[in-house]
């Protein structure tokens, strides 16, 4: 027991990769199928390995070992890509084990702990978690715990952080799959996003680190044995891709159509810092009216309408497409 009298401020904290992973910590990576998720995991790992900086974080590196479950050429070859890619890291002290291990189980996991005594890994990075709960559920919430315990008896005996690759499920935003238990556990959550976002949505004991974003640059290995070529693929860094406008559809774009049709009736320009001094505006009214011509506002009852214009509006406004100030309304972006 400490009294509050001698509690100090904590000011060096453990980290391994400095405002993503903590050492001797349990996280998650996880994203949908083809996102790139084991690629990420792979650069981190081997960053963590050589003790070299990734994307610009400091790192406290040592010994690797990666739990490749589905084993097979491609986690060899991505392997091969990268020390292709970053010869200097190629002596980094990492250990692939391609192999299967039953983590709801307790044979496997001692096992596992025996085998890296000698090691003394930093990292221990289990791919997939799917392939590596043996007769457990990851939906249900004590096989899940199982899964957890398991690991934080790795991470006890070995002192090492320990990384779990996962999958989302259909519902990419809905984050993990499986039980929440396993989001609950984890001190750090990483999202590699479909679209080559690398998010943490998730820390106990560190600020949220801001999104990176990355690609795929295919490297080639060799000949396969009818002279084709044998490719892999490495991380790297890529710039925020620039926002797209989604395009309109349904009553959305009958709504925007009736705005164009107002303003070219009706729009005027207006003085002042409340109004845009480069386009037109409208007010509601002339707004509603060419929605009722457009057909999107006529229902049984006035009531009926004026809800149905007011969903419009408030969808279009949601969508960054329409401003409102007043009486007044306008586009957000002038096309023409």
């Amino acid at each position: 027991m400490i009294s509050l009298a001698n509690i100090k401020p904590v000011l060096t904290l453990s980290h391994m990769v400095k405002g993503w992973l903590s050492r001797g910590g349990l996280s998650m990576l996880y994203g949908p199928s083809n996102a790139g998720k084991t690629f990420v995991a792979l650069d981190i790992a081997m960053h963590i390995a050589a003790g070299q900086a990734w994307r610009g974080c400091r790192v406290d590196g040592g010994p690797v070992v990666y739990i490749a479950a589905e084993g097979g050429a491609g986690v060899l070859n991505r392997l091969a890509a990268f020390k292709l890619a970053s010869a200097g890291m190629a002596e980094a002290p990492f250990i692939l084990l391609p192999i299967g291990l039953d983590l709801h189980g307790q044979i496997d996991t001692q096992a596992a702990c025996n085998a890296m005594m000698h090691i003394s890994p930093a990292l221990v990075v289990v791919d997939t978690l799917a392939r590596s709960m043996g007769a457990g559920d990851e939906n249900t919430a004590k096989d899940a715990a199982m899964f957890v315990r398991n690991c934080d008896h790795i991470r006890e005996h070995t002192g090492a952080h320990v990384l779990v690759v996962h999958h989302t499920g259909k519902d990419e935003e809905r984050g993990a799959r499986g039980s929440s238990a396993l989001r609950a556990a984890v001190d750090t959550e990483i999202h590699v996003t479909s679209d080559h976002e690398i998010i943490c949505k998730k820390q106990r004991d560190m600020v949220i680190a801001q999104p990176l974003h990355f690609q795929l640059r295919t490297v080639t290995l060799g000949l396969d044995e009818d002279g084709d070529p044998v490719t892999s693929a490495v991380v790297e860094a890529s710039e925020p891709p620039k926002p797209t406008r989604k395009l309109l559809k349904g009553r959305n774009e009958v709504a925007m159509q009736a705005l164009y049709d107002a303003l070219r009736d009706h729009g005027t320009t207006k003085a002042g810092d409340s109004y845009p001094t480069n386009r037109k505006v409208v007010t509601v009214d002339h707004w509603r009216d060419a929605c009722g011509v457009h057909g999107l506002t006529t229902g049984a009852t006035d009531a009926a309408a004026r809800m149905a214009f007011k969903r419009a509006k408030d969808k279009l406004m949601d969508m960054d497409e329409v401003r409102e100030f007043g009486t007044l309304v306008w586009r957000v972006q002038d096309d023409e």
